[in-house]
């Protein structure tokens, strides 16, 4: 299963029902980098750091990062989408047994 960072805008259930499709999942509060506006290029590189793939809302910033800085440990881009399980399910299948490393993932609500 994959090695995720949440964005600390990343909804908490989302994270929770990742956990239970067995995904490791870290969170910006529990790597103690909630509420210091960090940078998206700080988060993704604490990210790559750690070999975990950023997971995020923030679809804009991050497809232009990509772009400007292609080689990481992998970001998934979601739309935000209120029924948390159907999202988390989405996102486990679209980065079910896919390697990550310096790929951009998008993940739509249907």
């Amino acid at each position: 299963m994959a090695r995720l960072y949440a964005d600390e805008q990343f909804p908490f259930p989302v994270v929770e029902f990742l956990r239970l499709l067995g995904h490791d999942v870290l969170t910006v509060q529990a790597a103690g980098k909630a509420g210091q506006k960090i940078h998206d290029p700080d988060v993704l590189d604490f990210a790559t750091e750690e070999n975990r793939s950023v997971i995020t809302l923030n679809r804009n910033d991050f497809i232009q990062l990509h772009k400007i800085r292609p080689h990481h440990a992998g970001i998934i881009v979601c739309s935000d989408d209120r029924n948390w399980e159907a999202l988390a399910n989405r996102i486990d299948r679209a980065i079910n047994d896919e390697i990550l490393t310096n790929r951009l993932i998008r993940v739509n609500r249907l």
